[in-house]
């Protein structure tokens, strides 16, 4: 008879004599068995331990055969059952099968028949827990393997960024930058691990639209004219176009992307979103991604980057219109908890922060 190594049975019928000459037989082959006069006690029987196999009779009071079938697959789908009917009830004992019945026993049975019967039910029961294992495994290979492809496709990207940052050595390591703020707030928000990782891959890509910018703009001194604002405005819309077909199954991003201009008052770029109308993720980088623009050296400011301080009195100012107001709270939050400085500006900010 084939088997796991796991022989314990389980037999099941309301007529004690035929029950102890069921689990004589069983005995026989190996296995420990253990017997039940009713659906309710077989049910008690398998909540205290795990069989192989069930040999359940098909007429019993209470609840019969089909009854303890439905619950034992329901609850122990590893339990390999083998119904025990009559010649008369065997139509009902293959429409078993379709509920989940490895196989039938037709009464009178003889060894052979029990081992023959109860050694098929354990193959399929064998076959079974191995496909599922496999189907479990082959799963968790293709998970395994996205999240190896996703790593490879962000690593690859995060690299094009920062090569796309040797245009502007002004911006040099912006985008690690906001993705690191920008997640700061998001945990001070308490958003959950799976938004914070979609809004660390905006961050770092937040920019990447910037390949199409002509670096005579990206680099000049100065304040920019319109025409050259309305061109390195165009970055986010080039960058969601550029990332739209590689990024679906991380949508805050590509948000960040597109929206990390946007303005509360409904005055930013490109779509001239409002409120709530703007993807909180894009809400985020953009007060990130502003704080990191005036802590940074940049072209275009005259007498060089803000202290902290500064920053953050300028955010805080510009709530309510540039910026959402919750996310300035939060932002200051993690401002003042020390997330969102560098090294150097900590002390200096520290002091600010309580200088009344």
């Amino acid at each position: 008879m084939s088997g796991d190594g796991n022989l314990t049975c389980l037999v099941v019928d309301d007529e004690p004599q035929l029950r102890h000459v069921l689990a004589r037989l069983m005995a026989s082959e190996g296995f420990v068995c253990v017997q039940a006069g009713t659906g309710a006690e077989a049910l008690a029987a398998l909540a205290q331990q795990e069989f192989a196999v069930v040999l359940s009779d098909l007429r019993m009071p209470t609840m019969d055969g089909i009854g303890l079938l439905r619950e034992i697959r329901a609850r122990y789908p590893d339990t390999a059952v083998v119904m025990i009917t009559a010649v008369a009830d065997a139509d009902v004992a293959v429409s078993c099968l379709a509920i989940g019945a490895m196989d039938y026993l037709m009464k009178p049975f003889n060894l052979d028949e029990v081992r023959a019967r109860v050694g098929q039910a354990l193959e399929k029961r064998r076959l079974v827990r191995e496909n599922r294992e496999y189907q479990d495994e082959l799963e968790a290979r293709v998970r395994a393997q996205a999240q190896r492809l996703e790593t490879l496709f962000v690593g690859t990207m995060q690299a094009f960024a920062a090569a796309l940052e040797v245009k502007d050595p002004y911006t040099r390591g912006h985008s690690i930058r906001v993705s690191e703020y920008s997640v700061a707030i998001a945990r001070m928000l308490g958003l959950g691990d799976e938004a914070i990782r979609q809004i660390d891959i905006g961050g770092h890509l937040h920019d990447i639209g910037k390949i199409g910018v002509r670096e005579a703009v990206l680099n000049k001194p100065g304040p920019l004219t319109d025409e050259e604002y309305e061109h390195i405005m165009t970055h986010p819309v080039v960058g969601w176009r550029i990332l739209s077909p590689l990024l679906d199954d991380v949508p805050m991003a590509l948000n960040i992307v597109r929206s990390h201009h946007e303005r509360v008052d409904g005055r930013g770029v490109p779509d001239r979103l409002s409120g709530a109308a703007i993807p909180l993720e894009a809400r985020i980088a953009a007060v990130a991604d502003a704080y990191d623009a005036m802590t940074s050296g940049r072209a275009y400011r005259r007498g060089g980057q803000l202290p902290v301080a500064a920053a953050l009195e300028e955010v805080m100012r510009c709530q309510g219109t540039q910026f959402d107001p919750t996310v300035v709270d939060a932002f200051a939050a993690a401002v003042a908890a020390g997330t969102l400085t560098t090294p150097a500006d900590r002390g200096a900010l520290s002091f600010a922060l309580h200088d009344d």
